[in-house]
């Protein structure tokens, strides 16, 4: 090269060099860098430089270490599907797209769990598993990959029952910011050896590393399946009966709450017929015939007492799902009723279920007080919930008055004992409540993150800054 020519940047360097290995399933087209750079929120669209599909952990391996070498920031992907501006490429980089990593390795009916790529989706998974007895039950609505899953500690409509990814990963095989491959837990079900890696990396939303392959457990298929929607006089009630619920230890499997502008947009937009326009809860039972009936029973005594309209039955496979197809597209129910313009911004928190009540009775007021418009919805058998008010978040005025009320709603939640977020994750989005959080824990946040990610190329911006 003469000393004319311009050197070429560390990115463009990095790209060249994967190039020569990847091929056609690296691309820089504008195209497909926008659709990497775009969440399914308010955040601003920030695309990568480069897409590359690996196949492999090896492949991964190779491409964190290019990158490594030239200091380009790497920014793992998966369905994007994420809500908190997880796999935005907020400083360029080079997006690992791990779609192509969707094999499932190993299936152990015996031990009730199995291997799989990071890529596989949740469907894809209970689509394979179909035959064995088994399935796997974490459902965060979205077809999600099992590893965005698992890095950002995903839950859903079956947490009340089954837990979140925290208690269904057993353990991981990740690739580190220098190119080391760790594989943390065993297929054990306990262990007492050593740092909690798994717990460490289970949420840590790729800023420590590459999550590759995750070993699951998974649940035996219920003998028998009841779904029912029970409508409410008003949103307090519906919330009183939620909390009876879960402080009588009865073993729902799902219990959701969808508000009655929220059933209004649900109706409209996947048209669920013969519903009320109420607020509502969904439940789903699990268990043995006699299980079932024993906990509707206990469940819709419960609701009676707090004004609950007799239970309206979803008994057939296609009927339940329907109704739950329903509930996880709120999403897009509810943006299907904005203006030109709108976005939402879309948020979670967690509150101790005894105040549960206060917390989405303040918020809601608190919104409606603002001029917003949201809905509420929520897994609120595990003191979960959801609002997503719309706005024009490229006007400043809406947007700082958007973000004012989210703020005052994660202060009402920490104030209860609760935490910023139960399941969507900090991604860039939630950053500034961590301190309010956790405090000096923070710190020994970045002090991990310099520690694992000394060059901050592991999808910086996000989690934590350093």
């Amino acid at each position: 090269m003469s000393a004319a020519e311009p050197l070429a940047s560390p990115v463009v360097a990095a790209i060249e060099t994967l190039r020569e290995r990847f091929g056609e399933r690296l691309s820089t087209s504008e195209a497909v860098r926008r659709h990497h750079g775009t969440g399914e929120a308010y955040h601003p669209i920030s695309p990568p430089d480069a897409v590359v599909w690996p196949r492999d952990i090896d492949e991964v391996v190779a491409v964190v270490r290019v990158a490594a070498e030239h200091r380009v920031p790497i920014i793992p992907y998966g369905a994007g599907t994420s809500l908190e501006g997880h796999t935005l490429a907020l400083h360029g980089g080079i997006a690992i797209d791990l779609s192509q990593m969707n094999a499932i390795l190993r299936v152990s009916a015996e031990d009730l769990d199995c291997t799989v790529q990071a890529g596989v989706t949740r469907k894809q998974l209970n689509a394979h598993l179909r035959d064995t007895g088994l399935f796997f039950p974490i459902d965060p609505g979205a077809d999600a990959t099992i590893g965005g899953m698992s890095a950002t500690r995903a839950s859903g409509t079956n947490a009340v029952r089954y837990g979140t990814m925290r208690e269904n990963v057993l353990g991981l095989t990740v690739v580190l910011a220098d190119g080391r491959v760790v594989r943390t837990g065993t297929r054990a079900r306990k262990s007492a050896a050593g740092y909690d890696l798994t717990r460490l990396m289970v949420g840590s939303e790729g800023t420590l590393g590459i999550i590759c392959e995750v070993t699951l457990r998974l649940s035996p298929q219920p003998e028998a399946v009841s779904a029912a929607v029970c409508a409410f006089p008003t949103l307090g009630d519906a919330v009183h009966t939620v909390i009876e619920t879960i402080q009588s230890a009865i073993p729902v499997a799902r219990m959701e709450l969808v508000c009655s502008e929220g059933m209004s947009a649900l109706i409209d937009h996947s048209g669920l017929e013969g519903y009320e326009v109420a607020d509502t809860l969904f439940f789903e039972f699990h268990g043995t015939e006699s299980g079932v009936a024993e906990q509707v029973e206990a469940v819709s005594a419960i609701a009676a007492e707090h004004g609950g309209s007799a239970f309206r039955f979803a008994a057939r496979t296609e009927d339940r799902n329907a109704l739950w197809q329903a509930r996880h597209d709120a999403h897009y129910a509810f943006m299907a009723r904005a203006k030109p313009g709108q976005r939402v911004m879309a948020t979670d928190v967690c509150v101790p279920i005894s105040r549960l009540a206060e917390c989405v009775l303040e918020s809601k007021r608190d919104l409606d007080a603002s001029g917003l418009w949201s809905p509420v919805v929520g897994h609120v058998g595990d003191g979960n919930f959801h609002m997503g008010p719309l706005a024009d978040y490229t006007n400043p005025e809406e947007h700082a008055r958007a973000k004012a009320w989210h703020a005052r709603m994660v202060e009402r939640a920490i104030r209860l004992g609760g935490t910023c977020t139960g399941e969507h994750g900090i991604g860039c989005g939630k950053m500034e409540f961590l301190e309010l959080e956790h405090g000096e824990g923070v710190e020994v946040m970045r002090t991990l993150k310099r520690a694992l990610d000394p060059q901050g190329i592991m999808n910086p911006g996000k989690v934590v800054l350093v």
